[in-house]
């Protein structure tokens, strides 16, 4: 028997075959479907590994999402027993023949109120509940004075109203007051009159109707405020309280970060990738809409632990604003130290210690007063490292000063080549000023909001006050 490789041009496009000669002289061709079968069972693997990879990259992006805050999850949670709980008047027929098919806008409801925070499901159900009732009256007073107008006037006057309550409703929303605390309501009211206008020309019991709906949409109102003030609460007015808190520590890291990078040795006259913590000012640039957002839901929300129902969340609103204009001065401050450009090293070392000591001072400010407002308490301290800070940036002020004397000593080129450190200096003295305000508007959020003393421990108040006036013992005695 023998065995030959053959190649046919004109079959299986050039495939090689395999012939066969037996002993009687007869031949036979094998293919090569052994190669063909491996490929497709290798093309099949790996699409199966590369899903595999996916699936398990998209469930660790899940798992860190629930881990790093478990609270999200639990929201989830709380919204399904929500739901659960109301669809109890639609399974359950007694219930159900209470409600009658109104049952529905109980669920629907939950769905559209339900939110994340406290103050978040107080205001959309607040308004929803608001705009249901105030609509669902004009909407029975229009039927009313249509229904006795007689069948010829009837159409136009309750298109009329349609379009002129919408209109004005529509048009309400551009008022700042009305868009920052009613624009939900607002919805609500042109949606709910326009069913009840409209569905009242064919409907003929619209009081009971419009009763179902009210009733409805009040127990769906309440088992959301239920679940979700009674389960696991999360308020808005403590998550703007801890941002504020975050802010002003990565604020602090951020300043302190941009003068250690600038001062820093470089390697083969290489820049040094900037530090983990350089980038935290963009944090506090970007939390304006978050800011807002969480104030005005705070509003809302009624008093709970230390967060009264006259709390000023107003004033969280201006320190934040008063760290974006001290971020926006760090902003600029990275921009120098991450420039292509760079001063000499034997050029920065004039002021690096005056420098990184002004940032040192101007971090732990802004540590003091971020612990100062995430414990709700005032404390001399905050004042002594103001007094610190300020002391230093009058030592680099001076430095600043003789310097250009010093230089012109050395060369008069080289005062040329210090212009950026210069820049880089003023930049620090202006962050310090821009600190100066964050304090100040901590201190009126203090006021305002009533902090307690945190000088509990008398020994350490007498030693600092000993530290800054050694000889008032011995003119007391």
């Amino acid at each position: 028997m023998e065995m030959a490789a053959v190649t046919r041009d004109g079959k299986n496009g050039g495939v090689p075959e395999w012939r066969v000669t037996v002993p009687e002289g007869a031949s036979v061709t094998l293919e090569h479907e052994a190669c063909l079968a491996a490929r497709a069972w290798a093309w099949m693997v790996s699409c199966v590994v590369v899903l595999g990879e996916k699936v398990s990259g998209f469930a660790k992006r899940i798992w860190k999402i629930g881990a790093d805050d478990p609270r999200r999850a639990v929201h989830g949670l709380k919204v399904g027993l929500a739901l659960a709980l109301v669809s109890v008047f639609y399974y359950t027929r007694p219930l159900y023949d209470g409600v009658g098919g109104a049952a529905m806008w109980a669920i629907m409801t939950v769905v559209v109120i339900f939110e994340y925070t406290v103050g978040g499901c107080v205001y959309k159900g607040f308004n929803r509940a608001a705009a249901t009732v105030s609509a669902g009256a004009i909407a029975l007073g229009v039927h009313w004075i249509a229904a006795n107008a007689g069948h010829e006037y009837e159409p136009f006057i309750r298109s009329g109203s349609v379009f002129l309550l919408a209109s004005m409703a529509t048009f309400s929303r551009f008022i700042p007051t009305v868009k920052a605390r009613f624009d939900y309501g607002v919805t609500i009211f042109i949606l709910t009159y326009s069913l009840v206008a409209v569905s009242g020309y064919r409907v003929e019991a619209l009081l009971a109707m419009a009763q179902q709906r009210v009733c409805t949409i009040g127990i769906g109102v309440f088992m959301c405020l239920s679940v979700c003030v009674l389960i696991c609460p999360v308020w808005a007015g403590q998550e703007l309280h801890r941002l504020t808190v975050r802010n002003m520590d990565k604020l602090a890291g951020a300043v302190e970060a941009c003068v250690e990078d600038y001062f820093a040795e470089q390697a083969d006259g290489k820049q040094q990738p900037p530090s983990a913590g350089a980038d935290g000012y963009k944090c506090v640039l970007n939390s304006k809409a978050s800011e807002d957002s969480q104030a005005n839901l705070a509003r809302w929300e009624p008093a709970h632990g230390r967060f009264g129902f006259r709390h000023p969340y107003e004033q969280y609103k201006n320190v934040g604003a008063a760290m974006r204009h001290c971020a926006y001065c760090v902003e600029a401050l990275s921009g120098c130290v991450r420039s292509e450009i760079q001063a000499p090293e034997h050029v920065k070392r004039h002021l690096a210690d005056g420098c990184t000591t002004v940032a040192a001072r101007c971090a732990r400010v802004l540590g003091e007063a971020a612990s100062s407002v995430s414990a709700m308490t005032t404390s001399w301290s905050l004042e002594f490292a103001v007094a610190d800070m300020n002391t230093a940036v009058q030592e680099l002020q001076s430095d600043l000063r003789e310097l250009p004397s010093k230089l012109a000593e050395e060369s008069p080129a080289t005062v040329i080549d210090a212009v950026q450190l210069f820049t880089v200096t003023s930049l620090l003295i202006e962050v310090s000023t821009r600190v100066e305000g964050v304090v100040d508007a901590v201190d009126t959020l203090a006021s305002l909001a009533g902090f307690r003393s945190a000088d509990a421990k008398p020994e350490a108040s007498e030693t600092e006050t000993k530290a800054i006036n050694p000889d008032s013992d011995e003119e007391a005695h």
